[in-house]
């Protein structure tokens, strides 16, 4: 498995690492702690050492209940970080938005993923995407940050997402994104309960059957809260463990904020799986 991202091809034989860079006052678990773009950069350099194969550079927090930012604030928090990153030339740059305005800005900058927690449904962010040549990460999500963790709802919450993610995959296909270019991620955490993202992580082979690489994002999320009883702080061996059930049902990418500790949770888990 390979993921085409501009002019990288990303090697998905072995799971890798997206380290989450957050450049924000008000995200779940790092919010304001790398606000200076400096600070940011030194971090992201940083989670590369420690074996990350992507940056995930967000300016907007999808929290629940996050409020909404303005673009030019977004971009203002975004671009410089995404260009010091990409100028070093380690690593793949990814970018967590949903807005074209900043899919152009930081595909220009240099990033070579979008990670878009709403598939590319805004107006405008198909042909932003497709323009761009970057990889795209579609996302499911039920609803919209404010409000996703009121009351989600589904009848079959593995039929209804990969329902989901197939129609946006042809939709990407259709608007002359490549397949080659097209990851998906269920969206742990984005509208479910806890039972609804244990589903999706004892279902994920339903994913991998899109022939899509798979992405997951469960670092220190609140499902993990409601198992162990810990606060965000302490939620890494969660982590990890749920990390590493996510890989050996077939995740190529997992989102964590603990790089090195879960690249080496992934190696582990790869050895077991392959026997190399």
């Amino acid at each position: 498995m390979q993921l085409r991202c501009g002019t990288t091809v990303l090697d998905l034989t072995r799971p890798v690492v997206m380290g989450v860079l957050n450049v924000t006052p008000d995200s779940f678990s790092d919010g304001g702690r790398f606000l200076q773009p400096e600070r940011a950069v030194e971090h992201g350099q940083a989670m590369i050492a420690a074996g990350a194969a992507i940056i995930d550079v967000g300016g907007e927090s999808t929290r629940p209940g996050a409020a909404a930012v303005e673009v030019e604030e977004e971009l203002r928090r975004v671009i410089p970080v995404v260009e010091r990153l990409a100028r070093a030339g380690r690593g793949i740059v990814s970018v967590d938005t949903s807005r074209p305005e900043v899919m152009r800005a930081a595909a220009a900058a240099g990033a070579g993923l979008i990670n878009d927690v709403r598939a590319l449904q805004r107006p405008g962010a198909l042909a932003a995407a497709a323009a761009s040549g970057c990889a795209v990460c579609l996302m499911h999500m039920q609803g919209e940050p404010q409000t996703m963790q009121q009351r989600p709802q589904y009848a079959d919450v593995v039929a209804e997402v990969k329902d989901f993610l197939r129609h946006r995959v042809a939709a990407c296909e259709a608007a002359g994104i490549e397949r080659e270019r097209i990851a998906i991620d269920p969206g742990f955490g984005f509208g479910k309960t806890v039972a609804h993202n244990l589903a999706l992580v004892r279902q994920l082979p339903d994913f991998v059957s899109l022939r899509r690489p798979v992405v997951m994002g469960v670092s220190r999320k609140s499902t993990l809260a409601a198992i162990t009883g810990r606060p965000g702080g302490q939620r890494l061996a969660a982590s990890l463990a749920l990390a590493v059930a996510a890989v050996l049902r077939g995740a190529h990418i997992i989102r964590a904020h603990d790089v090195a500790e879960t690249v080496d949770a992934l190696r582990v888990a790869h050895a077991v799986q392959a026997g190399v």
